[in-house]
């Protein structure tokens, strides 16, 4: 290896991490980017490019190491070095001005105290060991907590490594504050969860709790999470007189510090400055549930000490809960791209949290049962986290005895088709393979590269072509003619000529690749390969007693249930009759002779550019092989694409035999 190449790459890194950490600080702490999310990538991408190339010039503080590599197996103890204790709480302005009586009677009347926003999020420790960031851990109970440093460098508003000059590093300080969900996040969390069929998080601290103590650090990646830091811990190597100095030094560390915190020497202010956000939060993106009162000055901080608890120096004034009033008028279940049914009330309006309210999440048919809620009834209302609409509570003394109990529908309210309760799913899902609600994203799904592989088919066409009616369901699309597309928008001769081909030629598919594009719920690319060679023709696979499907090691009880209600519906056997006069192939052809790759197991990472990952998966399985998940002394070969993970660094550390993707393509073609 050149020396020279060595060195540019070295003086380029460092000019990309400088950069990419800029750009970073300018968007997830300023909230004022300077680029386009496309320069960035590009940033991105070149750094990573150069750090695979170069593998002994990634750092830990590197941008590229924000998302962990593989997942825990559980969270290790961090024992903090300063006690994390919790506030005492206050309720109103009487315990307020208790607390103020209490500090001057030691401290004497001049007192400064600096007033901050509650964030409702979950509490974070971060250790900087010269200036790198060393360790991140929970609370816990506030003298040992768990190590989540893998979670918490994919949050991008936490600095890898501070940004003071040398001069102003210290050797070791723990900065406290807050992670949060902004409110937008958070709804958007509880949708997909519930679109999913699971429980949705009560509150945004739930949710950052949640988020934060996933044993997959790229699940946390996925999540909108956020930072305020407001606190100090354990600090060597640096002093400071005031708590507002301390927060000051945050903010050129790259931290994020909270805009609305105020420093006041009149109780009187600090008072009204705590009474005028009860109202004001709901304008904020993120939610509190209080405010936050400190000592300013360090030094009467340590004159007044802790109780075993909490600090006599701060106090937590906690907002009351806003709920109200409401009748249900009705209850109306909704169905979501997913199929799921979801149960909401019509209530009569309300206004609370700063808007009106006649809508109300009932999640699902366990929470109903639950709070015996019933059409009819006057209830509580709240919003979850300042954000959900919800039905807390019922006052039942209010009953009349003409409430009417809700039951969930047997068939779908949009399509009419069968809805199933699967066991261990608090969800009622909608098995219409034809539901309008769903139909958009099943035929995308249908057509997509691991499905059905029609190019040139994606989500703008298939919005075309179902606001012109052209189609109804995947069916549809193999008794499309070229007359009924040139006439859409953006759609011209060759275009429609090109988009016909791929829909002729994904006819070819092998049985696999249509069951998986028929979107069963619970079946994917995997378990959809293992059906079509244990069943080997559609007929069999629709007629498949759930005795012969959960007899397949890799076909469980509520995979087989899944299966035999999709096929039992009329919707399902319409589409399949029509796609076999449409010649689309039903039967599954494994090809005979050795299975050259059998007893080898094979690891993907990074983004092949011929295949999709499915696709791959698919090719060494039907050639023997096994893919897995984690790289082990056992596994045989690692094939890497673009953008390696983890992976790939473990698999230079075992000295696992690593493939690219041109390698790949030769052994599977001699394996062919």
């Amino acid at each position: 290896m050149n020396l020279l190449d060595i060195k540019e790459a070295e003086k380029r890194i460092k000019e990309l991490r400088e950069q990419i950490n800029y750009h970073n600080y300018r968007y997830y702490v300023l909230d004022s980017p300077e680029i386009t999310d496309a320069e960035y990538d590009k940033l991105m991408r070149e750094l990573i490019a150069l750090e695979k190339k170069f593998p002994e010039l990634i750092t830990p503080d590197s941008p590229s190491q924000r998302v962990g590599g593989e997942p825990l197996p559980y969270f290790e103890r961090v024992t903090h070095r300063e006690p994390m204790i919790s506030l005492a709480d206050a309720f109103d302005e009487g315990e307020l001005r208790d607390f103020h009586r209490r500090v001057t009677e030691t401290v004497g009347d001049n007192v400064e105290y600096v007033v901050e926003l509650k964030i409702d999020g979950l509490a974070i420790s971060l250790t900087y060991e010269n200036g790198l960031l060393a360790t991140a851990a929970t609370r816990g109970d506030g003298i040992v907590g768990e190590n989540v440093t893998q979670n918490v460098k994919t949050i991008k508003s936490v600095p890898l490594r501070l940004r003071v000059p040398p001069e102003k590093t210290p050797a070791i300080i723990e900065v406290r504050g807050e992670v949060y969900l902004s409110k937008e996040g958070f709804k958007k969390l509880n949708e997909e969860r519930e679109e999913a069929g699971l429980a949705p998080f009560a509150n945004p601290r739930n949710a950052a709790a949640g988020s934060i103590r996933q044993l997959d650090p790229k699940i946390t990646a996925q999540r909108p999470l956020s930072t305020f830091m407001y606190a100090l811990g354990y600090v060597e190597g640096i002093e400071f007189t005031t708590h507002l100095e301390v927060l000051e030094y945050y903010k050129e560390c790259g931290f994020r510090v909270n805009e609305h915190i105020r420093l006041f020497n009149n109780f009187d202010d600090v008072v009204n400055y705590c009474m005028s956000w009860q109202e004001k939060r709901h304008s904020l993106p993120y939610e509190i549930d209080g405010m936050v009162i400190k000592v300013n000055s360090l030094e009467f901080q340590r004159i007044l000490g802790s109780t075993a608890k909490t600090p006599r120096w701060a106090i937590a004034y906690k907002f009351p809960a806003e709920q109200k009033e409401s009748v249900i008028k009705d209850i109306i279940v909704t169905v979501g791209r997913t199929g799921v049914l979801t149960p909401n009330a019509v209530l009569t309006p309300v206004r609370i949290a700063g808007s009106t309210v006649s809508k109300a999440t009932l999640h699902n048919e366990d929470y109903i049962k639950e709070k015996d809620i019933r059409i009819g009834d006057h209830v509580i209302v709240q919003k979850a986290g300042d954000i959900i609409p919800e039905v807390v509570a019922v006052i039942k003394e209010k009953r009349t005895g003409n409430e009417k109990e809700f039951k969930m529908p047997t068939h779908c309210p949009e399509c009419g088709a069968e809805v199933i309760r699967l066991p261990d799913e608090v969800a009622y899902r909608c098995t219409g393979v034809a539901c309008p609600a769903q139909i958009r994203r099943r035929i995308i799904h249908f057509a997509s590269r691991d499905a059905m592989d029609i190019r040139g088919l994606g989500p703008a066409i298939v919005s075309l072509l179902l606001s012109a009616n052209l189609i109804k369901d995947p069916s549809d699309l193999y008794f499309l003619k070229k007359e009924d597309l040139v006439s859409l928008e953006r759609m011209g001769e060759k275009s429609a000529s090109n988009l016909i081909e791929a829909i002729q030629n994904s006819k070819k598919q092998p049985l696999n690749r249509l069951i998986y594009a028929l979107g069963i719920p619970l079946i994917g690319s995997k378990a959809s390969l293992t059906l079509a060679q244990e069943f080997k023709t559609m007929d069999r696979l629709q007629n498949a007693t759930h005795e012969e499907l959960t007899q397949i090691p890799e076909i469980g009880d509520k995979m087989a249930q899944s299966i035999i209600a999709f096929f039992a519906q009329e919707q399902t056997k319409r589409m399949i009759q029509r796609l076999k006069e449409a010649g689309v192939n039903m039967t599954y052809e494994e090809k005979a002779g050795p299975k050259p790759l059998e007893n080898l197991t094979f690891v993907l990472t990074g983004a092949l550019e011929k295949y999709s990952r499915a696709e791959a998966q698919a090719i060494i399985e039907s050639l023997g092989g096994n893919v897995t998940s984690s790289v082990s002394k056992k596994t045989d070969y690692v094939v890497v694409g673009k953008d390696p993970g983890s992976k790939y660094t473990k698999a230079l550390e075992l000295g696992v035999k690593i493939l690219n993707e041109e390698e790949f393509e030769e052994l599977i073609s001699k394996a062919k």
